[in-house]
């Protein structure tokens, strides 16, 4: 193709792309005016951006009560606070559950306190895309004290029965912490009835924020010990840690401009609707695997995904090659590799990593043929290719 192409930006799986105009327009009235943070500043020319971010996720969460909606960097710093904060006073050698789905911000916490003898891991293989509840309950021992999975799978685009998982281990008292990185604002959450002790978030995938921000919300606080400490701007005079919510796990200085782009991207998503962007990405999910599935040497891993995920492969052909060609010929903007995520791929593609193209609410219908058209395209001359002599 002539000239550059424009670009259909299919990486939402990652980082979302555009941001809706409302988000970076909150950015910069955040960075326009003064800070402001109770206990922290005098003025009231700005706005309380944490209290909008965390009331806005609240609400669109079904998280009660606010309180226990807790910001970090984003979701593997919130994952690490969790995971670290919850084992830390149990015994050495404690029984862990996690699944081949997980992604590395999950696995590589698990596995290093594994490595130092902490925690004895287990596990879990991938059935259809998922973990069934079955497989959990025969995994439990009397030591189990946690379990930490994904709720959707950021290559397969499947997602756990966390409610039928949640009460399984809820039923034998075992913790359960759930990596929401890639189903918070892509799926309806109800806090409120998800057997799930925490539920981690990240800020610039599906509820449109930009980098640096995530968090957790944690039913009870009194659960996981504190790991950081510092400055929280409330009773100063204490040289402990505040143990009150969320200041147990807040220190220093938030991200302000992050989260004024959290507050306005989860209010886009709640004025659209979680239920219909769900059923957009479900739509134009099943349009772009059609038009793969018309080419016979294209392995798409995941034929009915819940998430607008899609990873494959082209027989003949390395995915680095085929992003490369995607993105130089096409301006289509994808994702290869393993996606952080190696045991899942261990299991559907021997290790090798695939093409990933994920869409968001706002890539459109012509993108999604465009997108397709070009992927079968690129097949249909590697078939040639591997055909000829």
């Amino acid at each position: 193709m002539a000239g550059n192409p424009p670009i259909i930006y299919l990486n939402n799986a990652a980082t979302t792309w555009p941001k809706p105009p409302e988000v970076l327009e909150a950015v910069r009235q955040s960075l326009a005016l003064p800070v402001f943070g109770s206990g922290r500043t005098t003025g009231s020319q700005g706005e309380d951006y944490i209290t909008l971010a965390r009331e806005a996720l609240a609400s669109l969460l079904a998280a009660d009560p606010p309180e226990h909606v807790v910001f970090t960097q984003n979701a593997t710093d919130s994952l690490n606070l969790l995971i670290q904060g919850f084992l830390a006073g149990k015994e050495a050698g404690c029984h862990v559950i996690t699944t081949a789905l997980d992604h590395n911000s999950v696995l590589r916490p698990l596995y290093e306190l594994e490595r130092q003898h902490c925690i004895r891991l287990t596990v879990l293989p991938v059935e259809d895309g998922a973990v069934s509840p079955e497989s959990v309950e025969a995994a439990i021992t009397p030591d189990t004290r946690l379990m930490v999975t994904a709720h959707g799978s950021n290559v397969l685009g499947s997602v756990q029965d966390i409610s039928r998982i949640g009460e399984v281990l809820h039923d034998h008292g075992v913790f359960f912490i759930v990596d929401g990185a890639q189903t918070a604002g892509h799926i309806p959450i109800n806090l409120r009835k998800l057997p799930a002790d925490a539920y981690v978030f990240t800020g610039h995938k599906g509820l449109f924020g930009i980098p640096g921000t995530g968090g957790f919300y944690l039913q009870d606080p009194e659960s996981v010990a504190p790991v950081r400490y510092g400055g929280t701007g409330t009773d100063s005079f204490l040289l402990t840690h505040p143990r009150g919510m969320p200041e147990r796990f807040e220190s220093g200085t938030h991200n302000y401009p992050g989260l004024a782009a959290l507050a306005a991207g989860v209010s886009y998503v709640a004025s659209v609707g979680v239920t219909a962007i769900m059923e957009k990405a479900e739509r134009q999910t099943a349009l772009f695997i059609r038009e793969l599935k018309e080419e016979p040497n294209i392995t798409v891993y995941n034929a009915s995904p819940s998430l607008p995920i899609v990873s494959f492969n082209i027989r003949g052909m390395e995915n680095d090659d085929v992003g490369f060609i995607l993105a130089r010929a096409y301006g289509v903007v994808a994702r290869t590799g393993l996606h952080c995520a190696p045991l899942v791929h261990r299991a559907i593609d021997g290790g090798k990593g695939s093409v990933r193209l994920s869409l968001s609410w706002l890539t459109t219908d012509e993108e999604c043929r465009i997108a397709a058209r070009a992927v079968r395209e690129i097949a249909q001359n590697a078939d040639s290719s591997v055909g000829s002599p």
